[in-house]
């Protein structure tokens, strides 16, 4: 399970299309309490701050729209409640981008 820091825009067709479903499955388990992944690092990392997720949900739901997508899958703004900035990472941005330029997947990873 990863939710990356990095802009939408950025991110090659698998990885978007990915963290999208991986975000709709970390919500579930944040806002209805559910025990899989609960104890998971990336879990952990969003826990008090679905405002934050609720706005990474809708930059990326941006992008998808941008590419042609059709989003079918709103998250409730009620539920959007704590922090709305992320500030806790498990691999830095620069990582990150390290990260998935050794994939080689066509993500956009020039340096930050």
């Amino acid at each position: 399970m990863r939710i990356w820091d990095l802009e939408p825009a950025r991110l090659c067709r698998q990885h978007l299309l990915g963290e999208h479903r991986e975000l709709h499955g970390l919500w579930v388990i944040l806002t209805k309490d559910k025990k899989g992944y609960a104890r998971h690092p990336e879990t952990m990392r969003w826990r008090g701050k679905l405002a934050a997720l609720y706005r990474r949900h809708e930059a990326l739901v941006e992008e998808m729209a941008r590419r042609g997508y059709r989003h079918q899958t709103p998250l409730p703004a009620a539920e959007a409640t704590g922090l709305a900035v992320q500030e806790e990472y498990q691999d830095s941005p620069a990582e990150q981008v390290r990260i998935l330029k050794a994939k080689g997947c066509g993500c956009r990873v020039y340096p930050l």
